[in-house]
């Protein structure tokens, strides 16, 4: 069954939910709730990438991560200490990625290219870890940078980017790319609360748009992804377990 990522955004400037959870004591609450609610990995990010969002320091983004990321790991922290999901880290500083790790992170969710090597550097000391890549760097025309990937293939996912700078069409046109795609890899798609559902049925009302964002989290698991990344976690676990017995997948239990 297709995996389910649940946001946590340590930030005060993120689209969806930015402030909501800017504290630790905020964020870990919020991470024990999408445990509990069947998300398969957490992921953890201390600085927004929404369009016009001001880029802060590694420093900055590490003194928002540090303190979540150490709440998670302590041993009050029950779902962590059984080991039913992973920990991902947000964030395209390897500074950061690199310290994250240190704490128990084993994905590094990277979402531009330039760190790319950097970020591939961390998987080659950390042999448990995995990395999610803009799908646009496989294929690169850097030699060597190709070489790297195919290395450390079966530890990455491919992210097609969605909303990143792009149109409605694009959008769409990405989301149809995804079995192709899931021939190269394992994909993960970030759509949710992305501008493309308010573009397609026009709704304006923040947190009125759960139907369009199940769609496009099911239409990414029928066509192959491996992992959708989500705030609605509990609705989207429901609706990806009867996909999964329509298609006669086994269930966990």
């Amino acid at each position: 069954m297709c995996k389910v990522m649940g946001i946590v955004n340590v930030t005060p400037d993120s689209f969806s939910d930015g402030g909501k959870f800017n504290t630790p004591e905020e964020a870990i609450r919020r991470a024990k709730n999408l445990v509990e609610e069947g998300a398969d990995i957490i992921d953890i990010g201390g600085e927004s990438t929404r369009p016009g969002a001001t880029p802060i320091s590694w420093e900055e983004e590490w003194a928002r991560i540090e303190p979540v990321l150490k709440g998670l790991t302590t041993p009050a922290f029950q779902p962590f200490n059984s080991s039913t999901f992973q920990l991902s880290v947000d964030t395209y500083h390897p500074e950061t990625a690199e310290r994250a790790v240190r704490l128990g992170a084993t994905i590094i969710n990277c979402v531009y290219a330039e760190p790319i090597p950097d970020m591939l550097g961390i998987l080659e000391r950390n042999p448990d870890v995995e990395l999610v890549v803009p799908s646009s760097v496989i294929g690169s025309r850097l030699s060597t940078l190709n070489s790297q990937l195919s290395t450390f293939h079966s530890r990455l996912y491919l992210d097609p980017m969605i909303g990143f700078g792009t149109t409605r069409e694009e959008d769409l046109a990405i989301l149809q790319t995804i079995p192709e795609l899931a021939k190269k890899g394992r994909v993960l798609i970030g759509a949710s609360r992305k501008r493309i559902v308010k573009r397609l049925t026009g709704e304006k009302v923040p947190g009125k748009d759960l139907a369009g964002n199940l769609t496009i989290a099911l239409w990414a698991a029928m066509n192959g992804a491996s992992v959708v990344r989500v705030h609605d976690v509990r609705e989207t676990v429901q609706a990806l377990k009867v996909l999964a017995a329509l298609k006669g997948e086994a269930l966990p239990e």
